[in-house]
């Protein structure tokens, strides 16, 4: 996925839709990170997209000292403006946002205390590679909070996109980065294990991915998922007679999860919860 270009351009203009897709995920990951962090010491938000889960933390720890590294200049330079507002008059070190990936900037800013990361490790080329670089740049006794996705068909924003493009992606035992990647506890774990960490628990949460709020909820919904997730990658593609099926075809079927001013699609993640051996 083109994060450096044209994707990350797209979760950069949609950033106020996709932070309040993952409301109720971040409350719970946000909870269970505030129960591992120290009160001092350097932490690296993964994947930090706008910042929220390391501002979020910032602002409950002003003694630690966060890095936030991601692959989006655009989404960087909306943390760094987030971080002045969110932080504002907060004492202690400002945050820092690096552009690059996960592993050089570990390497580069480390050694950390404590990794966080909201959604932003199922995109590692080799989980077990990334992870075993994650933890060289772990100071000793280091923790690790981060969430993913869980299997396809618990979440609905991704069985909705199959059924109105008519097509499900084949299913493989190969690894491949992407949203589900990290969907399977017993081969996540093994390469959690593999790389040098201890697994403290996984969780599995259920959340409501909203997509869409207000009287114009519906067609609020449509338009967020022509632009973001699998649903926008067929779209994108399809001529122009299929992207009006699919997209009347979305409508009808975001239609019958609108609650009042709401539509929400069942969704559920892991929380992972590792030590550096």
């Amino acid at each position: 996925m083109d994060w450096q270009g044209r994707v990350g351009d797209v979760w950069a203009a949609q950033w106020r839709r996709t932070e309040r897709s993952f409301t109720h995920l971040t409350t719970q990951l946000d909870a269970v990170i505030a129960a591992v962090a120290p009160a001092q010491g350097r932490v690296l938000d993964i994947g930090c997209g706008v910042g929220s889960t390391g501002l979020a933390l910032r602002a409950a720890r002003p003694d630690l000292a966060l890095v936030g590294g991601d692959l989006s200049p655009g989404l960087l330079a909306l943390a760094q403006a987030r971080a002045d507002e969110w932080l504002s008059g907060v004492s202690g070190n400002p945050p820092r946002f690096v552009c690059g990936d996960a592993v050089t900037v570990a390497a580069a800013e480390g050694p950390f205390d404590l990794f966080v990361s909201r959604h932003g490790v199922m995109f590692f080329p080799d989980p077990v590679v990334a992870f075993a670089g994650l933890r060289a740049a772990a100071a000793p006794g280091a923790m690790m909070v981060f969430s993913c996705f869980d299997e396809r068909g618990h979440n609905r924003f991704a069985t909705l996109a199959d059924e109105v493009i008519g097509d499900a992606p084949a299913t493989t035992s190969d690894y491949a980065p992407g949203p589900f990647a990290f969907a399977d506890l017993h081969r996540t774990g093994a390469w959690l294990e593999r790389a040098g960490w201890t697994i403290d628990s996984a969780a599995r949460v259920g959340f409501d991915y909203i997509v869409g709020e207000g009287e114009g909820a519906v067609e609020e919904a449509v338009d967020f998922l022509s632009h973001i997730g699998p649903a926008a990658r067929a779209i994108a593609t399809a001529t122009p007679d299929e992207r009006a099926r699919i997209v009347t075809a979305l409508r009808e079927a975001l239609s019958h999860h609108r609650t009042e001013d709401r539509v929400a699609l069942p969704a559920s993640a892991w929380i992972w919860r590792i030590r550096a051996r």
